[in-house]
Parts: C-alpha cells; structure tokens; sequence
C-alpha cells in the first residue's frame, strides 16, 4: 500500500522527536546526582518520547484506514500513570527521607523583612 510521502514525512518527524525526548530521559537517568533529579528525568521525557512515538503510528494507522483505539488508550495510559507514579515514588523517598543535592536558598538574616 503506497502512502502519501507528507503522511510519512510527519510520521518520521513524530519519531525522530519521540526517540530525541527518550535518549535526554535516558542521558538524564545517567548523569542528575541524586534520585528526586533523576526522578524527573524519566517521567518527563517518557511521557513526550512514548507520546510521539504513539502519535506516529496514530498517524500512519489512521492513513491505512485503522482507527487508531488501541495508540489512544495506550498514550492515555502513559500520560495517566507517569505523573502518578513519579509522585509515588517522591513520597516514598521523602518518608525514607532521601537525601538531596539540589541547592538549598539561604536563609534571610532575622533583622531583614521577607520580601526585601
């Protein structure tokens, strides 16, 4: 079955942007120093990457005449249960009380009014 190039151009875009997104996730996995900064790295960019990639078989189903239910429920399934479960594991870590590296603001002295 031939397909209209524009449809195919869009789709390889759609998956070039989705793999992009995975591989800064992955990059991100590897080099944040501690586990609440890794912890957005995956679930940020998993939900852009799977979505994109989703969206280019939506799109290549959609031109082969499928309806493309089942790229729906599973790109409604990731953008659900991403969120959720990164907020899980954050809870988690703070009741284990993990520490973190991120830098902490310093405090104002006593003498000076908040906000100035």
């Amino acid at each position: 079955m031939e397909l209209n190039p524009v449809i195919e151009w869009a789709a390889a875009i759609l998956i070039v942007v989705g793999a992009f997104f995975l591989l800064v996730g992955a990059i991100g996995m590897v080099r944040l120093p501690d586990f609440y900064m890794r912890l957005h790295a995956p679930t940020k960019s998993s939900t852009l990457g799977v979505g994109g990639v989703l969206l280019a078989s939506l799109l290549l189903g959609w031109a082969q005449g499928r309806p493309g239910l089942a790229e729906l429920l599973i790109t409604l399934f990731v953008f659900v249960t991403a969120p959720v479960s990164a907020n899980l594991l954050a809870q988690a870590a703070l009741h284990l009380r993990l520490p973190s590296r991120a830098p902490q603001p310093e405090a104002l002295p006593p003498s000076a009014p908040p906000g100035r």
